[in-house]
């Protein structure tokens, strides 16, 4: 079966170049595979003498194709046989390419033609080609050869611009070759194409019946009246996505509304027109709408009770950084009881998330699994704890940045959240700091089995070890950046686990020793899969002789920045019940040229290995590797 593939190299068709039957017989036989055909390089192109004469000259020795007037090359191209020889004839100068790029499908193609062989090779998911172009490789000229291209193979499905050529980048032009020769087109995402305005979106609007997808970001020419025009010519918009667009509003996602039934996602950031009357409009008329995501827009507390009334089929919301909006506009979207169906909840740099609101939200949304808080200065123990006994369902919580929370708080939440929390995670929480508790007067958390601490410095080894005793089915556990921890204080935690613990990150948890590595890999040797010691740079050989001796199960291990030597290497290739796919010794001065016999020998089973920044290990060694271990990723 043929490949589509996208052409490489300078996309200008000069005008003044032409084509030999030789090269008409090359373009003919490649035609099925490529999207268009170029020479291999411009120096072929302008071998002819009488492009370096005068320009009088050149005007009186006009090539051929060039003298036809537009509606014969239309008929002729009319009567080819199918989209394949058209594509190639394409080629053959940018005045027939541009000219095929205006034309119709529908204009130009019979019937019979529309049964056309598809392409797996560069297919999505749902059966149609995908192209992207970025940078200076997004011009118009290259739109119109995707377009005239992929039209014999399927039609496009997807279409991604990202960026723009300064000197010749895609306008309103190439959009129209698009709507013209793509028709099928489901997915369009335009990112900081600055030039391409209300015009392009309309004729995407009048030939992409079959758009599903919008994705506007940083597009400031494109105003209410091209996304209205998208709204009454693509009913079948299921996603859009709207950011940093400064001429949209509330009568583009208004018309949106009325047009499009189908809505099931939208995610509106930073458009400063957009206020309560497109956000309500949107939320109030799509009643099939599940993912909503609403960030730095100028509406109030009544958006969000809106929300609450009519998000019936919400799953999942994200809430961020929304000034004007109060504790009482949380509370509203709570206590409306509309959001039953909500399974996450995301929600950053809002003030107005309060004790209050998050206890009304707890209760509202009986059904919430996943709780996220990001920078919510205003949520406390208590809210924390009321929200805990009120969420039912709740499986994941997270904790960024909210400092008013302390130990007492998560030692609350844990005792109330009990009957199907899994997963706790606390991201510089600076207000958690030990505190003297008797754990046996706590009710264990047994369903937890995930604990993620991440950089809380006042979390030490006095909290780690009342967590262990409250949690004793924990199965993952990430204390990247805790350097307050000592073995003393792990240890607990160690002792406490009885499922056995399957995934250990203790990066930069520097005052570790080889001690409870040893203690981890005899206790958990039989369960554990990844083990990362990033930084914690006390531990030494003596750790990877507990690891080779106990850790049957252990497919990722990460010692960057400890104090390996090549001897520990040699441990770990020696040890026969090891199967190591990744290692990562990232750092490790002390690991030199003589590791690589035993690094060969791990190469077995390796599928990535780090060896940057190990200053002992020469440039030709890890070629050398390279070269050998061909199934392994080397990072050098």
């Amino acid at each position: 079966m043929p490949t589509l593939v996208n052409y490489s190299g300078d996309d200008e068709l000069y005008p003044g170049s032409s084509f030999g039957p030789m090269d008409l017989g090359r373009l003919y036989t490649i035609g099925s595979n490529v999207d268009v055909y170029y020479p291999p390089n411009k120096r072929a192109r302008i071998s002819a003498p009488f492009i370096f004469n005068n320009h009088e000259h050149e005007k009186d020795q006009k090539p051929s194709v060039d003298t036809l007037p537009d509606e014969c090359l239309f008929e002729i191209f009319r009567r080819l046989p199918s989209a394949k020889e058209r594509s190639s004839c394409a080629c053959v100068s940018k005045k027939w390419l541009m000219l095929m790029s205006s034309i119709c499908k529908a204009e130009i193609e019979r019937p019979a033609s529309s049964n056309v062989e598809m392409i797996s090779s560069d297919e999505d998911q749902d059966g149609y080609l995908t192209r992207c172009l970025e940078g200076k490789k997004a011009t118009d000229v290259r739109l119109a050869a995707i377009a005239v291209g992929t039209s014999g193979h399927g039609g496009l499905g997807k279409l991604s611009i990202r960026g723009s050529n300064s000197v010749r980048g895609v306008t309103n032009l190439g959009l129209l070759a698009v709507a013209h020769g793509c028709p099928s087109l489901r997915s369009l995402s335009l990112w900081n194409v600055s030039s391409v305005g209300d015009e392009g979106l309309a004729e995407i609007a009048k030939g992409c019946h079959l758009l599903e997808k919008l994705d506007l970001c940083l597009s400031s020419s494109i105003s209410n009246k091209g996304l209205i025009a998208i709204a009454e010519g693509c009913p079948n918009l299921t996603t859009l996505n709207i950011e940093s667009c400064s001429k949209i509003g509330n009568e583009g996602l208004q018309a949106i509304a009325r047009c499009c039934p189908k809505l099931l996602s939208i995610s509106i950031k930073d458009c400063p027109l957009v206020g309560d009357h497109g956000v309500s409009s949107l939320l109030s008329s799509a009643s099939e709408l599940s993912r909503v995501k609403l960030q730095a827009l100028n509406i109030t507390d009544f958006s969000l009770a809106v929300v609450g009334h009519y998000g019936k089929a919400i799953t999942n919301l994200v809430l961020c950084g929304l000034r004007n909006i109060s504790e009482r506009g949380f509370w509203v979207m709570g206590v409306a009881q509309g959001l039953q169906k909500l399974v996450s909840l995301t929600i950053t740099s809002c003030r107005g998330v309060t004790d209050a609101s998050i206890e009304a939200l707890g209760k509202g949304c009986s059904n919430l699994k996943q709780m996220c808080l990001r920078k919510c200065c205003f949520v406390s123990d208590s809210g924390l704890i009321a929200f805990g006994k009120a969420a039912g369902s709740l499986e994941s919580l997270q904790l960024e940045e909210c400092n008013r929370v302390t130990q007492s708080g998560i030692i609350g939440a844990l005792s109330n959240i009990k009957p199907k929390l899994k997963s706790l995670t606390l991201v510089k929480c600076m207000g958690i700091k030990d505190i003297d508790v008797e754990v046996s007067m706590l009710s264990p958390c047994k369903s937890l089995r995930s604990l993620t601490i991440q950089n809380c410095p006042g979390f030490s080894s006095a909290s780690l070890a009342m967590v262990g005793k409250l949690c004793p089915q924990i199965q993952h556990v990430d204390l990247t950046g805790l350097y307050g921890i000592t073995d003393a204080g792990l240890l607990p935690l160690l002792e406490n686990c009885e499922a056995g613990l399957v995934k250990v990150n203790l990066t930069g948890c520097w005052n570790l020793t080889d001690s409870i590595v040893s203690a981890l890999a005899k206790l958990h040797g039989g369960t554990l899969e990844l083990l990362n010691l990033d930084g914690c740079w006390k531990i030494t050989d003596a750790s990877l002789v507990a690891i080779a001796d106990n850790c049957l199960l252990l497919n990722d291990l990460d010692v960057s920045k400890c104090a390996i030597t090549d001897a520990g290497v040699s441990i770990l290739s020696h040890a026969t019940q090891l199967s190591l796919q990744i290692l990562s010794l990232s750092g490790c001065s002390d690991v030199s040229n003589k590791s690589v016999p035993f690094l060969k020998k791990l190469g077995q089973t390796l599928l990535g290995l780090n060896l940057q920044h190990c200053s002992s290990i020469g440039s030709s060694t890890i070629d050398l590797l390279v070269e050998n271990l061909w199934r392994c990723d080397i990072l050098s």
